[in-house]
């Protein structure tokens, strides 16, 4: 009995130490590969954060996808394969600029769409006043 209070006393700590390795710097073999992953890590986002890119975020998930998106790049996929791979697992919303597709057409085109909508209600608006009847005309000669 008091082996196994002592073994499930220890699991925080193994549990802390795959954290704190997953935790350890990124080793780069060179100075291309390094700003690949960077200019890569800031298009996506990270899955678990409400809008924080890859690069960006501390969550145990981000610090996974990037050794993940380390890995790919060693070997060999070029971005969009990444991206592909991991839209594939994730869905669109890893990515920050989703692709112009059926279904996110109105992501794309709403802000044109709100736009041209505000731009016409101030239009008839404005159409609909009426034009003022006439001009009052001042009799001590001053103009106002």
């Amino acid at each position: 009995m008091l082996t196994a209070l002592l073994w499930l006393t220890t699991l925080p700590a193994f549990a802390q130490a795959g954290q704190q390795a997953d935790a350890a710097p990124l080793r780069f073999r060179n100075t291309a590969e390094e700003a690949r992953f960077h200019a890569l890590t800031l298009q996506l986002r990270c899955v678990m954060c409400q809008n924080q890119s890859l690069a960006d975020s501390n969550a145990l998930i981000a610090l996974q996808l990037r050794r993940e998106v380390l890995e790919l790049m060693r070997q060999g996929k070029r971005d969009d394969e990444i991206k592909d791979y991991l839209v594939q697992r994730y869905g669109e919303f890893v990515l920050y600029k989703p692709r112009f597709e059926r279904s996110t057409w109105l992501l794309w085109a709403g802000p044109g769409l709100v736009l041209l909508g505000g731009a016409g209600a101030v239009f008839a608006s404005v159409r609909r006043r009426k034009p003022a009847t006439g001009h009052v005309a001042s009799d001590d000669g001053q103009e106002w």
